[in-house]
């Protein structure tokens, strides 16, 4: 496995100087300087044309579109595999996993960690989701499921068919805490997340609950000009550009967005 070292860790400032994404601030002079953005490292680990493995770390802006490609499987988080069952940190690219779709070559996992007190414009983005035994049915999840700041499930309501023509939608995790059978955590130390990226686009049922795989979103939704794109696509060299991300599996909405339905 070829690697790229890095020592740097969570958050950091780092010399990145896009001219586009840098705020300014007054000095003491009066004069404006530029301030640089914050910063995280992200690890990948993927599948190359010739099948072998390679990894790689680094450092990119941490911003939304950036940390929600790899913020949705906390450690412990138990996959299907032709192999058995698997926890997510120890999934290689080139294993077969179970998705929606059938079993499916892991083409790319992504890496990131959630530092505690870490300075970032969206404060859930230090914290984790876990689901209770049962919470959601027998056997959904069993045992408990820690997720991600940036993991969506698959979710059946009448409300999704009246909003978006189909069954389900996928809907963030966060969005259904209620404080008893699903609780926000603030990890004390250190913790990784995790995401899988696949050709194409699915949900993989993790103890129980049908989660979303790496999706960047819709091009016209992620936001990013010729500045930035290329340093989100260096993070996936499995993939060339972004059509090859291909349809999402199922619809994105927020929950607030059912209530609203469900309130009419």
């Amino acid at each position: 496995m070829n690697k790229t070292p890095n020592t740097t860790a969570g958050l950091a400032v780092a010399p990145y100087t896009s001219r586009a994404h840098m705020g300014r601030i007054a000095s003491p002079s009066g004069q404006l300087s530029r301030v640089k953005p914050l910063m995280r490292r992200y690890e990948v680990a993927h599948l190359t044309p010739s099948k072998n493995i390679e990894d790689f770390a680094k450092i990119a802006p941490a911003m939304p579109v950036f940390e929600d490609a790899f913020a949705a499987f906390g450690r412990g988080a138990i996959l299907r595999t032709q192999s058995g069952m698997m926890a997510v940190e120890d999934l290689l690219p080139g294993d077969k996993v179970l998705t929606s779709l059938g079993y499916q070559t892991l083409l790319w996992r992504g890496a990131m960690s959630i530092v505690p007190g870490a300075q970032n414009p969206r404060p859930e983005i230090g914290t984790l989701t876990r689901i209770t035994a049962d919470a959601l049915g027998l056997g959904r999840p069993a045992p408990d499921l820690v997720l991600g700041p940036a993991a969506r499930m698959l979710h059946r309501s009448p409300a999704t068919r009246l909003l978006t023509g189909t069954d389900t939608a996928l809907i963030p995790v966060r969005d259904f805490i209620d404080g008893d059978q699903m609780i926000e955590l603030r990890p004390i130390a250190p913790v990784q997340c995790y995401q899988l990226g696949f050709k194409e686009h699915a949900c993989v049922n993790v103890n129980g609950i049908d989660v979303e795989t790496l999706h960047p979103g819709p091009a016209h939704a992620i936001g990013l000009g010729p500045d930035l794109l290329p340093h989100f696509m260096a993070l996936f060299p499995h993939m060339r550009e972004l059509a090859d991300f291909r349809p999402l599996a199922a619809p994105r909405l927020r929950k607030a967005d059912l209530d609203l339905v469900i309130a009419a």
